[in-house]
């Protein structure tokens, strides 16, 4: 489609006054993001998700331009903006990467204590606090949501949901079911979120569940028709020790399970699939912060953003987009935040930006994660990204006829004593003692050494500081270890929440 197509159809769309509110009260009688993309839609003639690419971009351009209207409005956030030479309304993309990037600093100075980042104020009524999942200091870091928007956004990521990830899962006459096991609690939120998501999947029937025990999931099991769960890692991982014993019919009912935070093991990806013989497992990626930011649509795929919910951006140090292809920061713009906008928002995670994708039924942002922000390896002066060297390290113990870990753990963390300088990574899997047998007759501790040191060479430095390479790394005067423990050992450090971070720093 024409380029002046896509303008012409989002100049019908969005009226140039909407454009430019010059007051709260402007703000207030903004049409909702959403009943733009619904009218882009009819005038389409396909849902918003199968827009041509032109058309797509374009409304989300006279969004942003409309977002930094209103933040304008606002006296912190315009003093942010002017500090960073942004006065008026970006003309593209490019302009709009002059926004400044926010952080959970960024959410305690506007949206916690006086709030002076709401454009709209608390007054009104119809906001939502949500506290994020904790931070170093043991506070919890308040987000400001509009209730309204909320509800627009369910409604978006749940049709996306419903067409682009389990219709061809939870097929048949049969009643179909969508369960969560998250659960609200000392303001964090994510149940709730991720609950009003799952609400509005349309044609399953919702259960939030919450935390399970293995009596309610079996009967909830034992419902006729397909099922889909989603849940954090762990909460998948221990559908293995739930399912057993259910009837084979009741386990071949499970279809889909969504995990989110982090990573699911190998392993336990195998030994789910052994239970659940027509088990589809994939990522929901969501952050307290954003409900849905992004979505495998089969098992192999990657993250798909939901079209016209969040803008995604994948940014270097500068704040600007990295190539297809590389690695960076995850960004993220609810698109949908009208009387309490955070723009560019460091989610604090890391992506690798992918390929577009582009098919007559979905044209949408592609990305893969790649681990947490603070997933680094800290040797002294030098960095080092994580789940690289996890990587390589599973490689050069396959290679080496130690073991295939990836394959076999059930889950692993690096412990870095930086006091001691021992790097240590822990890994939690059956027959712990025979592995650690195996690995010192293979190996030996030089051995040992040598696929640490190799996997740190390999893995990449975030902020190119310092050397990678033997003698650097020498010099640190660090020991490395290899420990296998067993299954739900307390080697393996866990959050309150169950997590278990890929790196435990002890100092």
């Amino acid at each position: 489609m024409p380029e002046a197509t896509a303008l012409d159809i989002v100049d019908s769309v969005f009226d140039p006054t909407e454009v430019l509110p010059a007051s709260v009260d402007d703000v207030r009688r903004l049409p909702p993001f959403a009943e733009k993309i619904a009218a882009c839609e009819q005038l389409c003639g396909t849902p918003f998700s199968a827009v041509d690419d032109a058309v797509q971009q374009a409304l989300v351009l006279r969004r942003l331009q409309q977002m930094t209207s209103t933040l304008m409005i606002n006296p912190a956030w315009k003093e942010r903006l002017h500090g960073a030479g942004v006065r008026e309304a970006p003309r593209d993309v490019d302009e709009w990467q002059r926004v400044p990037l926010s952080d959970k600093r960024t959410i305690r100075e506007l949206f916690m204590g006086a709030r002076s980042g709401l454009v709209v104020p608390l007054t009104d009524g119809g906001f939502e606090i949500v506290a994020s999942g904790g931070t170093s200091d043991g506070l919890p870091v308040e987000t400001v949501y509009s209730l309204r928007e909320l509800h627009d956004t369910y409604r978006i990521a749940g049709r996306f949901i419903g067409e682009h990830v389990l219709r061809e899962h939870l097929a048949g006459p049969d009643p179909k079911w969508l369960v969560t096991t998250l659960a609200d609690y000392q303001m964090w939120s994510s149940g709730t979120m991720v609950g009003g998501v799952l609400q509005h999947v349309p044609g399953v029937n919702y259960i939030g569940a919450g935390p399970v025990s293995k009596e309610v999931y079996q009967h909830v099991l034992s419902y006729p028709g397909p099922k889909a769960i989603m849940a954090i890692s762990r909460g998948i991982a221990v559908l293995t020790d739930l399912g057993a014993g259910a009837t084979e019919a009741a386990r071949a009912s499970l279809r889909v399970a969504l995990y989110g935070s982090g990573l699911l093991a190998h392993r336990k990806q195998r030994e789910l699939q052994e239970c659940y013989p027509n088990l589809a497992i994939m990522s929901y990626f969501a952050a307290t912060e954003a409900e849905a930011i992004g979505l495998q649509r089969m098992p192999d795929s990657f993250l798909t953003a939901v079209p016209g919910l969040h803008l995604i951006e994948i940014v270097d140090e500068a704040g600007r987009w990295v190539a297809e292809g590389e690695e960076g920061e995850l960004v993220v713009t609810r698109l949908h935040a009208r009387e309490a906008p955070l723009p560019r928002f460091k989610v604090g995670d890391r992506m690798i930006r992918r390929p577009r994708l582009n098919t007559p039924a979905l044209k949408a942002d592609q990305f893969e994660f790649r681990g947490r922000s603070g997933d680094v390896i800290h040797l002294c002066d030098t960095q080092y990204a994580a789940r690289p060297a996890y990587e390589a390290l599973c490689h050069a113990l396959q290679r080496s006829g130690v073991c295939d870990l990836a394959a076999l753990a059930r889950e692993a963390q690096f412990t870095n004593d930086r006091r001691a300088k021992v790097l240590s990574l822990v890994a939690a899997v059956d027959w712990a003692d025979s592995l650690t047998s195996r690995a010192e007759h293979v190996l030996g501790p030089a051995g040992i050494r040598g696929v640490f040191v190799e996997a740190l060479i390999q893995a990449l430095s975030l902020f190119n500081r310092g050397e990678a390479n033997a003698q650097a790394i020498d010099k640190t005067g660090y020991a490395f270890e290899l420990r296998f423990v067993d299954p739900w050992s307390e080697a393996i450090h866990r959050t309150p929440l169950g997590k278990v971070p890929l790196i435990r720093d002890r100092f």
